[in-house]
């Protein structure tokens, strides 16, 4: 069996659909320790795939299939590249964690078991690195009765806890989720994490169809906007909302459609009021669940593409006055390496047959190894 400690790449393309960010961890030391990261950008008509993957439609096997073999291309090249700047050879690299597009998230429905499908080609990844590749994190938590996510809340619990105080952290991707870790000095306290709802999906969608644009840049055109209050009403009343934890969710259900549902019911709205209205909502969801699960935290920290987003950290902070609101930088992780860091993480996890998964965040009926070994 591979060691645990030693160098591996964490790769991660999340549902934001901004590109891969892949990360070069050594943890051989008492912490874990970045050597390099690199982002790749999606091709256009990749990101078009996987966007039309996300939704029921023709001749879907040969369309998922052709992506999956695009994007395992697309992470061999960032390997390629976080090699390359570090000055190592694939042989010092004990194991690569790709986690995959996430397409379809359904897990505990239709046949009490459901599914979650991350598009991926590991065996074509390990071809063309010669890196043993782990991938497939998330089956074996929903095989077990969970929700397959969120699976980074046991990442943060390994690199943000602190001895005296409770922290929660907010990952705001193309969906929201938080962790509350306690103190490490309460020990009897279990770890939480949920998905929230949507971060950037419905904020980047609605940019752009109207801009042209990928993102709104700092949240800069949502403050030339009004949030509409009765349209904020309508979106807040989404059921997925009031759920307890254990929950997930994803593009099936916050995704364009879902917006233009709600929109229906309204005359013509400006543009800029409608992303002001998104942006509002994403920090309004957030910001109560905080207040309803991490009462006692007194710092949030948030990683993720949303992190960037000025507008929307003024907005948790006003929300959240007692909390104190900053980004994973503040403690020496940049906000758009964690997720990938943390597939580094569970591919180590994976190779040393430790568990993966937190059984409370995800509602798994136990402790489990997640992911599946492709071999060099």
């Amino acid at each position: 069996m591979a060691p645990s400690s030693g160098t591996y790449i964490g790769l991660m393309s999340g549902t934001s659909l901004d590109g891969v960010d892949g990360v070069l961890v050594d943890f051989s030391g008492a912490k874990l320790a970045l050597i390099q990261h690199w982002h790749a950008s999606l091709a256009p008509d990749l990101r078009a795939n996987l966007l039309l993957l996300n939704s029921p439609g023709s001749n879907e096997l040969h369309l998922a299939a052709l992506a999956g073999n695009a994007l395992a291309r697309l992470y061999a090249q960032v390997t390629q590249m976080l090699l390359q700047n570090s000055g190592l050879q694939p042989a010092q690299v004990v194991a690569i964690g790709a986690h995959g597009q996430t397409v379809r998230h359904q897990p505990g429905v239709h046949d009490a078991t459901g599914y979650t499908l991350q598009l991926n080609n590991p065996a074509l990844l390990a071809e063309l690195t010669g890196i043993d590749v782990v991938a497939d994190f998330r089956s074996r938590d929903v095989a077990a009765g969970g929700q397959g996510a969120p699976l980074v809340p046991a990442f943060h619990q390994a690199v943000f806890s602190q001895a005296d105080q409770s922290v929660a952290v907010l990952n705001l991707g193309g969906i929201a989720n938080l962790t509350v870790l306690p103190a490490l000095d309460a020990p009897q306290e279990a770890v939480l994490g949920f998905d929230c709802g949507p971060a950037n999906a419905l904020m980047d969608a609605w940019c752009q169809q109207h801009t042209g644009k990928p993102y709104d840049d700092a949240g800069k055109w949502a403050l030339t906007g009004q949030v509409i209050q009765p349209l904020m009403e309508a979106l807040l009343c989404e059921p997925y909302l009031a759920l307890p934890p254990p929950k997930s969710t994803g593009r099936d259900l916050f995704n364009p459609a879902w917006l233009g549902q709600r929109l229906q019911n309204f005359p013509p709205l400006a543009a800029a009021d409608v992303q002001a209205t998104l942006a509002e909502f994403t920090a309004q969801v957030c910001a109560a669940d905080v207040l309803r699960h991490a009462s006692t935290c007194r710092q949030l920290l948030v990683c993720g593409g949303g992190a960037h987003n000025t507008h929307l950290m003024q907005r948790l902070q006003a929300l959240l006055p007692t909390v104190t609101v900053s980004s994973s930088a503040s403690v020496g992780i940049d906000p758009q390496q964690v997720e990938a860091m943390a597939f580094a993480w569970l591919a180590r996890q994976c190779i040393s047959r430790s568990a993966g998964n937190l059984p409370k965040a995800t509602g798994a009926l136990g402790p489990r190894v997640l992911g599946a070994i492709y071999p060099r």
